[in-house]
């Protein structure tokens, strides 16, 4: 329910994305806001898979319980795998019709974020910017001064995280004008793994013919060269000369795959790939696994599927340039890192857990407790207080 006092808010992001709608939807029902989501597509089931390897939309229900609405998109190539994939130069009229307290802008790597910063810019609009980016990736002298000076033009920042923060900082916003909203997952289609998680994953090696006792290193997302999904295919071989039990899980499609399966079959290794999987059927294959690995470069700006393993009770090794691993990876206490592209350090890590079940259990418990912090929940007391007191410092001037 909204009213005459409720503060305007509008998200302006590229389109209904599964991990970010329930932070907007949550937002919107809290009362003393009324929001409304401008989408710059929305994406058919062809344009959805780009890079998932199949055709598909998403299980879960992305325009339900808000207010929303798509601008037009004119880019002669739709596209959400493009910078002018997006193309949406009426979301100055469309803002203006709205007449928002507070703009939120998710992100900049689309035209049509760019656009709708300018537009908010030209009417005056206070802009609160979510983007991924961190400071692990390295950048030319050029890209952050531009960086500078597209940030220069936001009343506050939403960081998803520690490193994303100090990008943030490094680009020159204030600390006073960086809100901490952690990344999180809505973790309803995960809770039957997380509370029965030998049960659930016992039946998902059944349906996969995955053994029993298997010791199961396991990878979740697209099969693609930024999460190096080879390196795992070659620590995994390694591991298994001091752990023979060890098997590899692959959840997820991609431009890699023909290559991953080669590769395995080639080093011998024991690999299921289930192909793409849906939200809904996730649950399961996570509770199949016994380690999480995400080896991904630093184009993994995060990595919510981190979140979603350690939420079932998964031990998780990632790569020292994937985003969330300064707040979720502890070493030696949730799981643990390498740098990135040594396969010689992952097979390591691999023996290490892959031989030793009670560590793998401490870690997979800690690793439960440190993610319970990162709800949705949390992250819109976050965006409320941080939306809130940019229309009140408006509101003093």
């Amino acid at each position: 329910m909204t009213s005459d006092a409720s503060l305007r808010v509008v998200f302006v992001t590229t389109h209904p994305i599964q991990y970010q709608v329930p932070w907007m939807r949550r937002l919107a029902e809290t009362p003393g806001f009324d929001v409304h989501v401008l989408y710059g597509m929305l994406p058919d089931a062809r344009q959805q898979g780009v890079g998932f390897g199949v055709d598909f939309t998403w299980d879960v229900p992305l325009l339900e319980g808000y207010a929303w609405s798509a601008l037009e998109n004119v880019a002669a190539r739709p596209s959400l795998a493009t910078r002018d994939g997006i193309d949406t130069p009426g979301v100055r009229a469309r803002l203006a019709e709205l007449d928002p307290d507070v703009v939120v802008i998710c992100g900049w790597q689309a035209r049509c974020l760019l656009q709708a910063t300018r537009a908010a810019v030209k009417l005056g609009i206070p802009r609160v910017v979510r983007g991924e980016s961190n400071d692990l990736r390295p950048r030319a002298w050029w890209k952050r001064l531009v960086h500078r000076w597209h940030l220069r033009r936001f009343d506050a920042a939403l960081a998803i995280g520690t490193a994303n923060a100090l990008f943030l900082r490094a680009a020159g916003m204030d600390a006073s004008a960086i809100a901490l909203a952690p990344y999180a997952v809505d973790t309803r289609h995960l809770e039957d793994a997380a509370k029965d998680r030998q049960a659930v994953g016992m039946a998902a090696r059944a349906r996969w013919n995955v053994s029993s006792d298997a010791v199961v290193a396991q990878f979740v997302g697209k099969l693609e060269p930024k999460k190096r999904p080879l390196d795992l295919v070659e620590a995994v071989a390694r591991a298994r000369g001091h752990v023979p039990a060890l098997e590899l899980l692959v959840v997820g499609a991609g431009p890699l795959e023909a290559e991953v399966r080669a590769r395995a079959q080639a080093l011998g290794v024991p690999a299921t790939f289930t192909g793409f999987l849906n939200q809904g059927e996730l649950g399961p294959a996570y509770a199949a696994g016994d380690v999480f690995i995400l080896p991904s470069d630093h184009g993994e700006t995060w990595g919510l599927v981190v979140n979603e393993a350690q939420h079932v009770g998964l031990p998780v090794i990632v790569s020292d340039q994937v985003g969330c691993g300064p707040d979720l990876v502890t070493a030696g206490e949730t799981g643990w890192t390498y740098p990135c592209g040594d396969v010689e350090a992952l097979a390591a890590r691999l023996v290490e857990l892959g031989g030793d079940a009670d560590a793998r259990a401490r870690l997979g418990a800690a690793g439960q407790r440190r993610i319970a912090g990162y709800t949705i929940e949390r992250a819109v007391e976050a965006t409320a207080e941080a939306l809130r007191a940019v229309a009140a410092a408006r509101r003093s001037r």
